[in-house]
């Protein structure tokens, strides 16, 4: 008797502890803070690379003290810092803001004409009917133009984004071949995470990239995968709770 109601207690155990887990899913998208507190000047990072990964093999987001752009892409992590070039960051770098998640795509789309970005994400939402699922959006082709952008590290006391984003460096390529990655995120996540499309880009040979401003598509191939589970881990330092601290509503269109 007092062997099954130990084997109970055991099963109810792994259970709990299974449903507690940190881990998400696959078809998951895990995201580490909120667009708003990094709006709103929290640069400090909150999870190191190494972790990070351990929560996806694509995705975009920035570094500590805002020291540039991120890319994951195929389990491999990219920055693209103010200069336009692209690094390697070490496993122990810390991150203040990250989406990543475990790319399986499920739609396919080739594209032979040459598109313009607001023409192309007209007919990407044209294949896209569930519109308050989250997208994950990789791209693969030749880029007729792609203009991106970075910003540079920054130093304490932080300023706000809308500040900081007035001393990025935008860089203009053309005919380049690269990769786009990326997320296209409903409305109701609008101040977690960037409503629509929100785009960063590495060329093949890995030396240049950015947040994407604009591009014009010659021709590639569009991979999708429909998600429908959101995970968020929220940072417990004071950079992000403070003491009374509100992290306000801010305006995204500086960051889009």
């Amino acid at each position: 008797m007092l062997k099954k109601v130990f084997i109970h207690i055991l099963a109810l155990m792994l259970f709990l502890f299974s449903g507690c887990s940190t881990t998400p899913a696959n078809n998951t998208i895990m995201q580490t803070s909120t667009i708003n507190a990094l709006l709103a000047g929290v640069y400090d990072g909150n999870l190191s690379i190494d972790s990070l990964l351990r929560y996806g093999d694509f995705g975009i987001g920035t570094f500590d003290r805002l020291d540039g752009e991120m890319i994951v892409l195929d389990g491999k992590m990219y920055q693209v810092r103010a200069d336009g070039k692209v690094y390697t960051p070490g496993d122990d770098m810390m991150i203040p803001f990250a989406t990543v998640c475990f790319f399986s795509p499920e739609i396919t789309v080739s594209l032979q004409e040459q598109a313009e970005y607001d023409k192309f994400t007209s007919a990407i939402d044209e294949k896209l009917s569930d519109h308050n699922l989250l997208y994950a959006i990789q791209i693969k082709g030749q880029f007729s133009k792609m203009k991106v952008r970075s910003v540079p590290a920054q130093e304490k006391p932080y300023q706000p984004l809308s500040v900081v984003a007035k001393s990025q460096t935008v860089f203009s390529l053309k005919d380049v071949y690269g990769t786009v990655v990326g997320f296209r995120l409903p409305p109701f996540l609008k101040g977690i995470n960037v409503p629509g499309y929100h785009l960063h880009f590495i060329s093949d040979d890995k030396k240049q990239g950015g947040h994407i401003l604009d591009f014009e598509i010659a021709s590639g191939i569009v991979a999708i995968d429909k998600i429908n589970q959101f995970f968020l881990i929220l940072p417990e330092d004071r950079s992000f709770t403070g003491q009374g601290r509100r992290i306000e509503d801010h305006r995204t269109i500086i960051y889009v």
